[in-house]
C-alpha cells in the first residue's frame, strides 16, 4: 500500500482529498503546516506528497527545495502560468489548480507513483528513510544528504542490497573489492564507525548493527 502525505491547512479541502484517496485504498498521513510536514518526512517512509503552497509558517515553496527523493504534486489556488512554471522548475513533479477534478487528481497520482517506482527500481536502494542513488552515488537519510567516501559508500550499498541478512566481514570485503582497494578487516571497523557518525549527524536512528564475531547487518525496522 502506497503512503501519501497530504499537506493542506484548509480542513474542507484536506478532508475532501483524504476521502478521495481512501476510496482508492491509499495509506494517508495528514499534515496541516510546512513544519509538521518536514517532521513527518523525517520519521516516515512517504511515497508521494500532495502539497499546498500557501501554508502557515513554512510555505510550500520552501518545502519543495528541501525534498530530494519524494515526488511532489502541488495543489494550489495560484493559477498564473508564472507560479506554475516557477514551482515546477524549483522541483515539484506536477501542478494542479484548485478547484480540481478527482479523477484527474487520481490519474496524476498514479502517473507519479509509476514514474517513481520505475526510477527507484533502476537507480535507488531504499531502507527506513535511507535512499542510495546508484546513478548519482548520493545517499540521503530522511531527506538529508550524507557524504561518504568511496569505501564507505561501497559498504553501505552492500548492506542495503542485503537488508535482512547478516553480512560476514569476509563476505563484505569480497563484495566491495570491485569498488575499493583500501579496505581490510582491521580498517573495516573504522569505516563502519565513520559511517555511523555521519548518519548520526542527521538522525538519532541507528542503521548498522554489529553482530559480534560475525559481521554487520541493518537494524530491522
Amino acid at each position: 500500500m502506497k503512503t501519501i502525505l497530504i499537506v493542506e491547512d484548509d480542513n474542507d479541502i484536506h478532508n475532501l482529498i483524504k476521502e478521495i484517496l481512501k476510496k482508492e485504498h491509499y495509506n494517508i498521513i495528514d499534515a496541516y503546516s510546512g513544519t509538521e510536514a518536514l517532521m513527518i518526512i523525517e520519521k516516515k517512509d512517504i511515497d508521494l506528497i500532495l502539497l499546498d503552497l500557501m501554508l502557515p509558517g513554512l510555505n510550500g515553496e520552501k518545502i519543495i527545495k528541501q525534498i530530494k527523493s519524494i515526488p511532489i504534486i502541488v495543489i494550489s489556488a495560484k493559477i498564473s502560468p508564472e507560479d506554475k512554471v516557477n514551482t515546477l522548475l524549483s522541483g515539484a513533479n506536477d501542478y494542479i489548480t484548485k478547484p480540481f477534478n478527482s479523477e484527474e487528481l487520481l490519474a496524476r497520482i498514479s502517473v507519479q507513483l509509476r514514474i517513481n517506482n520505475e526510477k527507484c527500481s533502476k537507480q535507488e536502494l531504499k531502507y527506513n528513510g535511507m535512499v542510495l542513488n546508484e546513478e548519482t552515488h548520493t545517499i540521503y537519510v530522511n531527506e538529508k544528504q550524507i557524504y561518504l567516501t568511496k569505501t564507505e559508500y561501497a559498504i553501505i550499498k552492500q548492506l542495503l542490497l542485503n537488508p535482512k541478512q547478516v553480512v560476514t566481514k569476509s563476505k563484505l570485503l569480497e563484495l566491495i573489492s570491485e569498488d575499493t582497494l583500501d579496505c581490510d578487516e582491521n580498517s573495516l571497523k573504522v569505516h563502519i564507525s565513520n559511517i555511523r557518525k555521519k548518519i548520526r549527524s542527521v538522525t538519532a536512528e541507528e542503521y548498522i548493527e554489529s553482530v559480534w564475531g560475525i559481521g554487520f547487518k541493518l537494524y530491522e525496522i
